[in-house]
């Protein structure tokens, strides 16, 4: 057992293991204050089969890890001549099940040595680190206590194509340094009359405690199960998982035999895999992959976060986040114009939250016009405009569950260059349904001054106009549905049917009755009339100057 820290902990897993008929022997850090050694030693001088080896300054990633492990190896092996098998672990491991359960799983597998050892050119699971130039490059300088100069160390020697010879007859391995070896095995490495060669080529290996054994176990092992006894999980970083008490139903279902890294401060882990056992001897095999979806997840939402989630600790970059919304929903531009209570018609047909503009200039238009809404979001427009792209995110992760629909036209506040409807434009989550030019059909059942009607008419045609382009560019990721108000018109049940089908799909669509047209006698001779004052609407089609007759009631057939 190599040990640093929380000496405590290590006590009692040294005390579980040795009570149990398992000789232990503990190499303490030399970096450990004698004090705490000391403390260690006394309490665990009652158990006649605890010893303790020589004691070095070890230092991650350097060979220091290894020659402890050597002394720690040979002091067991010296002192206790019935040893059949070595299993080594550190002060932040835990076992999880009986010590007899492991001897007996051990009897079913004689002469076979457990460790992760894969040839160095077929992994690819080194994070953020060297792979085949860890044992062809130099490294007389730590990693962890000087960054910088391991980095330009490194950069120098390919400059310069160094390459250090491998010993002959072997072939690098890399895999977890915490294993189980048969005494046969270990003896064999130890006592290699080749042993000061290799020593002197892993002395100056990047992290070759987990090279060292794994390496050499290749030429003399009998049988080898390449794969480590102690439970650990790693993040995407390469850093071990820790452990806590809320993990104890995920440790308990591994029926692995022993698993690190182990919270010090667990003390329900501690006191529940430490209490004695039954007595009879579980045969179940080691299980770790039962527990991997949950790692896998918790990596998935580490890295990714989730979609639509939007948070400081880990906010993402522009474009690369997790889904930007969390759930779909329905954008209509126009058709709140075209239809009387359209958001009446659509709430009682589908199983949807309708509100109506949300990005208004004076306030926000929630569904049935509230003050606030899900997640404690105000109707204030200057709260929403500090940030809108956060109120539109906001409002569908707090109402995820329910499809939202909102109107969002030319007459809304868009934002700078239009960045909110790029927002929407390229996220897959978004329904955007169009009718261009509706927005005529306020101005012209409005009353006011002609002058100032086509002011206002020639500026919501430019907006409108921008907003189709970005709608019609190849970074679009949303649905887009666009007609003209003339074609719309000429068959409104055919498009609603379309919307209606993504919106609600189980619902019979075609037995429901469309709601009401706005009364558009006249509409054409009002466009007929901007173009006489000078200005020239486009992008509401083609409309008869004579007067449109009343529109039918319609049914969807």
């Amino acid at each position: 057992m190599l040990v640093h820290t929380a000496l405590d902990r290590a006590a009692q897993v040294a005390r579980f293991v040795a009570q149990a008929g398992s000789p232990v022997v503990i190499h303490v850090d030399a970096r450990t204050p004698p004090q705490d050694r000391a403390a260690l030693v006394q309490a665990l001088a009652d158990l006649p089969d605890v010893r303790f080896c020589r004691r070095f300054r070890c230092d991650w990633g350097k060979w220091s890890l290894v020659a402890a492990m050597q002394a720690a190896t040979e002091r067991l092996l010296g002192d206790f001549p019935k040893v059949e098998r070595v299993y080594a672990m550190s002060g932040a491991c835990l076992p999880l099940r009986p010590v007899a359960d492991l001897q007996a799983w051990l009897d079913r597998h004689p002469d076979t040595d457990f460790i992760e050892s894969v040839s160095v050119a077929d992994v690819n699971w080194t994070k953020g680190g060297l792979s085949e130039e860890r044992f062809t490059l130099h490294f007389p300088v730590g990693f962890k206590t000087n960054k910088w100069l391991f980095d330009r160390l490194v950069d120098a020697q390919r400059l310069l194509h160094v390459k250090r010879d491998i010993p002959d007859g072997i072939v690098p391995h890399i895999g977890s340094q915490w294993w189980c070896l048969t005494r046969d095995t270990l003896e064999a490495i130890l006592k290699d009359p080749m042993r000061p060669v290799y020593d002197r080529y892993f002395k100056r290996v990047w992290i070759p405690d987990e090279s060292y054994f794994q390496t050499l176990v290749r030429l003399h092992t009998r049988r080898i199960e390449s794969r480590s006894p102690t439970l650990g999980k790693f993040d995407h970083q390469g850093k071990p998982h820790v452990f806590y008490d809320d993990h104890l139903q995920l440790l308990r279902r591994s029926d692995c035999f022993m698993a690190r890294k182990i919270w010090r401060g667990s003390d329900r882990l501690y006191q529940h895999f430490l209490s004695p056992g039954s007595g009879e001897v579980n045969h179940a095999e080691p299980q770790p992959s039962r527990i991997d979806r949950h790692f896998a997840r918790a990596t998935e939402q580490r890295i990714r976060g989730r979609a639509g989630l939007y948070m400081a600790s880990r906010f993402p970059m522009q474009n690369r986040e997790n889904g930007k919304t969390a759930e779909p929903y329905s954008v209509f531009q126009g058709f709140t114009e075209v239809f009387r209570d359209f958001e009446g018609w659509l709430s009682s047909v589908a199983n949807c939250r309708v509100h109506g503009h949300l990005f208004a200039p004076r306030k926000v238009e929630f569904a049935g016009r509230e003050k606030t809404f899900a997640g404690g979001l105000s109707d204030s427009a200057s709260l929403r405009d500090y940030n809108p792209r956060a109120f539109l995110t906001n409002l569908l992760w707090s109402a995820r569950g329910e499809r939202q629909c909102f109107q969002f036209g030319p007459g809304d506040t868009q934002g700078r260059r239009y960045d909110l409807l790029w927002f929407m434009a390229t996220d897959s989550n978004a329904q955007i349904s169009v009718i261009s030019g509706a927005w005529a059909v306020p101005l012209y059942l409005s009353g006011r001054d002609v002058a100032e009607i086509r002011r206002e008419a020639a500026r919501l045609q430019r907006i409108e106009s921008d907003m189709i382009d970005i709608l019609h560019s190849p970074h679009v990721r949303a649905r887009i549905r666009i007609w003209t108000m003339a074609e719309f018109l000429e068959n409104p049940a055919e498009p609603l049917h379309l919307l209606f089908d993504k919106i609600a799909p189980h619902v019979q669509s075609r037995m429901i009755r469309i709601p009401e047209l706005v009364d558009l006698n006249g509409f054409g001779s009002f466009l007929q009339d901007l173009r006489n004052q000078g200005m020239q609407p486009v992008l509401m089609g083609d409309f008869p100057t004579t007067p449109l007759p009343p529109g039918p009631s319609h049914r969807m057939k």
